[in-house]
């Protein structure tokens, strides 16, 4: 297409789907959690009818819309305990909560398999923060924070995982990482993003476009 760079093309390793199933299961999760590049890593906070509080690493998050504001993760399958998935299940409610530099050791160590009367917030020493008429705990040293109410558990029989789908209901940043055009200053917030199930990048802005139309080149903004 005229006006745009020729592709490069490498000398690049082929994968087929029995060489994946034929990888060392460790290799192969390193893979598969790379495939979809650098995603949100954020902590999921939850609690049960006990008032036990749990925090887990996920990086499964997506947006499923804005009227209503709608948010997803996957959560795996539960042939083990899953904290969250069965807190969520007893209370129906649940925070994300951004990471940034200051709390990425704390937040990776709240991927260890710590039993269930163990809460992350005391094991990693991270402070649990209630907002008045929520049930789910925040993390109160994360810039970032959003609440939601359970709206489905959608099964994924392919592999038996299951589809977690919130309703945005709380949303806390601070007010100068609020921009004009309503998006939250990520940079800002110096939010965190992952792959794999070790990596860690920090965002750094490359460019803003406006809004693509079929007769007008790309426009930077």
């Amino acid at each position: 297409m005229a006006g745009y760079p020729l592709c490069e093309y490498f000398d690049m390793k082929t994968f087929t789907d029995q060489d994946i199933a034929g990888m060392d299961p460790l290799a192969r999760v390193q893979l598969a959690t790379s495939l979809p590049g650098s995603k949100p890593i954020s902590l999921i906070g939850t609690t049960d009818v006990a008032g036990q509080c749990n925090l887990a690493p996920f990086s499964s998050l997506l947006h499923l819309g804005s009227s209503p504001c709608l948010l997803g993760m996957v959560s795996r399958p539960d042939h083990v305990d899953r904290h969250t998935l069965s807190n969520l299940r007893e209370i129906q409610a649940w925070t994300i909560n951004h990471l940034h530099p200051a709390i990425l050791d704390a937040a990776h160590q709240c991927s260890a398999r710590y039993p269930k009367n163990v809460s992350e917030f005391a094991a990693t020493g991270l402070t649990a923060h209630f907002h008045p008429g929520f049930p789910a705990p925040f993390v109160a040293e994360s810039r970032f924070r959003i609440g939601l109410e359970l709206v489905d558990i959608m099964p994924i029989p392919a592999n038996d995982t299951r589809l977690i789908v919130g309703r945005v209901v709380l949303v806390q940043v601070a007010a100068e990482n609020v921009l004009e055009n309503g998006g939250i200053d990520l940079i800002g917030v110096d939010c965190l993003a992952s792959t794999a199930l070790d990596t860690y990048f920090q965002l750094q802005p490359l460019a803003r476009l406006a809004y693509a139309k079929p007769d007008r080149a790309p426009q930077r903004i």
